[in-house]
């Protein structure tokens, strides 16, 4: 099941069609889904986070904390509204469709899918790509 919690002033649209497109990436990649928790905040909130749990004194646009058992793709994903704005500027590209890659970004590492190196960053661009293009909202 796919959660959508909100700690910012912010609420996705199409939930209903977000939900179903990411399924269907964690299914097409040969997974199962089971918990994902999504939570929409801002860039304060997300802060304390990666300083409490992963000692980065760093702004960020996501943290995702995988509880994934085997094929049973399962976790909490932590989106910062502000970041996504502020790189969809960056990128030149609209909010929605950064946001969209950030959602499925958190989803790609679970399915095991790594951004340390820059040939690891070139394959999940690939994929988050891939994946972008199975969304139709």
């Amino acid at each position: 099941m796919i959660e959508f919690n909100y700690e910012t002033n912010f609420t996705l649209k199409n939930q209903t069609k977000i939900s179903d497109w990411v399924q269907d990436c964690i299914l097409k990649e040969g997974f199962k889904l089971g918990d994902i928790n999504y939570v929409f905040c801002d860039d304060e909130y997300l802060h304390k986070l990666n300083v409490e749990f992963l000692n980065h004194d760093t702004l960020t646009d996501i943290i995702s904390f995988d509880n994934t058992m085997g094929s049973l793709i399962s976790g909490d994903i932590f989106i910062s509204i502000e970041r996504v704005k502020e790189n969809a500027v960056t990128y030149n590209v609209s909010f929605e469709k950064e946001l969209h890659r950030v959602i499925i970004h958190g989803i790609l590492h679970y399915l095991g899918y790594k951004d340390k190196n820059e040939e690891d960053q070139l394959k999940m661009t690939i994929k988050e790509n891939e994946s972008l293009l199975l969304l139709i909202v």
